[in-house]
C-alpha cells in the first residue's frame, strides 16, 4: 500500500475520530450557502461547454467532456427547486462528484471554500417539504446558515426508475434460524428506502435510523434494558458519511463495547474512494459494499444470514 494512500487513510481516520465533517461550500444564484461532503467531490472547474445526449432525462442541463469522459450535468438549483432571481447569471462553475459508482456534474453559481464543521452542530433539515427533501441537514459556519445537499436524493429524483420491480434473489429455504431484522443507518432518505425495499423483498424487517449517534444510543438503550441487540438484529447496515456520528466512528464504538462488539457491521457508502476497504479493516467492520447495487447488497445480506448457523 502506498505512503500517499496511508496518509489519506490516516486523515480520514482522524477526521472521523473527532466527529468532524468536511464540506465544500457553494452558492446557487443567491447569498444562501449550500454544502456537499467534500469526499464526494473530484474537482471544481469553470463551466465547460455542454452538449445534448438523447438518452439524458429532461432534468439534466446536458453533458460535458471532462478529461475525455462524458459526464452528465445537472443544474443543481433547478434540480432542488431552489428559486433564483430572474436576472441571476447562468451558473458558471461545475462541481464534478463521484458517488454511487458513477461521476456526475452539478452546475453552481459560485464556490466558496472547504470547511470542517463539528457533526454535533449539524441539525436535521426543517420538515416542511419543498427543497428540504433534498437536504441531509443544516449547520452554521461563521454565523452563516449552511444547507447540506443530499446529492443521492437529487440524482434519484432526476433519473426515474424504469420499473419498481427489484432484482433480488429470495432467501434459500435452508437459511439458518436467527434474527430476521436489520438495523439500517443512513442520513439519506432515498438510501434508507432503497435498503428497506431490498430487505423487505428478502423477507426481512428493517429498523431505519438517520445517523450513527441515533444508532449507538438505540443499541445502548437496549443493553441498559437488559436486551441483546445481537438477538434482535442479524446485522447493522450503516452509511459512512453521516452527521452526528459517521459510520467509521459508529463501528469503532460498537467494537469497543463488551456487549455490542459481536454485532455484524456492513458499511454501505456512496463514496467511491479507493481507501474504503482499508478503513473497513482499521475500524473493524465485517464487510463493505459500495452503493448502490440491489443484487450485491442482497448477496451480502444473504451471505451473512447463511453464516449464522
Amino acid at each position: 500500500m502506498s505512503r500517499d494512500l496511508l496518509d489519506r487513510i490516516d486523515q480520514r481516520t482522524r477526521l472521523a475520530g473527532h466527529n468532524r465533517l468536511a464540506l465544500l461550500l457553494f452558492r446557487l444564484g443567491t447569498r444562501q450557502l449550500f454544502g456537499v461532503n467534500v469526499f464526494k467531490v473530484q474537482e471544481v472547474i469553470a463551466r465547460p461547454p455542454l452538449f445534448t445526449l438523447p438518452q439524458l432525462p429532461s432534468a439534466f442541463a446536458g453533458a460535458a467532456d471532462i478529461r475525455g469522459r462524458t459526464v452528465p450535468v445537472l443544474d443543481l438549483a433547478r434540480a432542488i427547486g431552489h428559486g433564483t432571481p430572474a436576472d441571476a447569471p447562468e451558473p458558471m462553475y461545475l462541481v464534478v462528484a463521484e458517488f454511487n459508482r458513477s461521476v456526475q456534474g452539478f452546475l453552481v453559481s459560485g464556490v466558496e471554500r472547504i470547511v470542517n464543521v463539528a457533526v454535533e452542530d449539524v441539525l436535521p433539515p426543517p420538515d416542511f417539504g419543498g427543497d428540504c427533501r433534498s437536504l441531509t441537514g443544516v449547520t452554521r459556519y461563521n454565523g452563516e446558515l449552511i444547507q447540506m445537499v443530499d446529492v443521492e436524493s437529487v440524482l434519484a429524483e432526476a433519473i426515474p426508475r424504469a420499473s419498481d420491480a427489484l432484482e433480488v434473489a429470495p432467501l434459500p429455504a435452508t437459511t439458518p434460524d436467527g434474527p430476521r431484522e436489520v438495523l439500517v443507518v443512513d442520513d439519506s432518505r432515498v438510501a434508507r428506502n432503497q435498503i428497506r425495499m431490498v430487505l423487505e423483498q428478502m423477507g426481512l424487517a428493517a429498523n431505519l435510523l438517520s445517523d450513527g449517534r441515533q444508532a449507538l444510543d438505540h443499541l445502548l438503550q437496549m443493553v441498559d434494558a437488559g436486551r441483546s441487540p445481537a438477538e434482535r438484529y442479524a446485522m447493522v447496515i450503516s452509511d459512512i458519511e453521516m452527521p452526528a456520528m459517521d459510520g467509521y466512528t459508529l463501528t469503532t464504538e460498537i467494537r469497543r463495547h463488551p456487549v455490542l462488539r459481536d454485532l455484524y457491521v456492513l458499511l454501505h457508502t456512496s463514496l467511491s474512494g479507493v481507501f474504503n476497504h482499508a478503513m473497513v479493516e482499521r475500524v473493524g467492520a465485517d464487510d463493505f459494499v459500495p452503493k448502490y447495487s440491489e443484487q450485491e447488497l442482497s448477496a451480502r445480506v444473504q451471505h451473512r444470514l447463511m453464516s449464522m448457523a
